[in-house]
């Protein structure tokens, strides 16, 4: 059986707002806990805060300013990712939509470079969703991205530029 297409939207009221963000994240699992707030926070504060803390700490980035603070994919109207793609729904395509609206959006709200830091499973095949929710080097080669460093081994920088 084919999985029925992805379909991407920036995250700002309908058809991509915060109660999708909820339903995807769910009460169980790493998102759970992390809501995207493990790199916007030093040390010290992430380990003093909560997972609710974190909940609406991301909650407050939703207040209809501009450009829309993420991208979501659905399929057959229910989300199922962000980068943080819903079981049943990993190795459909949902994270290569994602990536491509991600970088459309960015490219478009004026970013002149999208870097990220993909694993290598290669490198680190232990890798699991904790890790693997950045995405995979393959990912990210495949969509024009170039490597500009590898010194961590199995996590490389890539960058791409606009217009490139």
């Amino acid at each position: 059986m084919t999985a029925a297409p992805v379909t991407t939207a920036p995250v700002t009221t309908a058809p991509a707002g915060w109660p999708d963000v909820e339903r995807l994240f769910g009460v169980r699992g790493e998102p759970s806990r992390c809501w995207c707030r493990f790199f916007a926070l030093t040390g010290a504060e992430w380990n003093g805060s909560t997972p609710r803390n974190r909940k609406a700490q991301l909650m407050e980035k939703f207040d209809g300013g501009a450009p829309a603070p993420g991208i979501l994919a659905f399929r057959d109207g229910e989300p199922v990712g962000c980068f943080v793609v819903a079981p049943g729904h990993r190795r459909s395509g949902v994270a290569a939509a994602l990536l491509r609206a991600a970088v459309g959006h960015a490219f478009g709200h004026g970013a002149a470079v999208v870097e990220a830091y993909p694993v290598d499973p290669a490198l680190r095949p232990k890798a699991g969703p904790a890790d693997l929710y950045q995405g995979t080097l393959k990912l990210f080669l495949g969509a024009g991205f170039s490597v500009v460093s590898d010194a961590v081994p199995g996590r490389a920088v890539v960058r791409l530029a606009a217009h490139s």
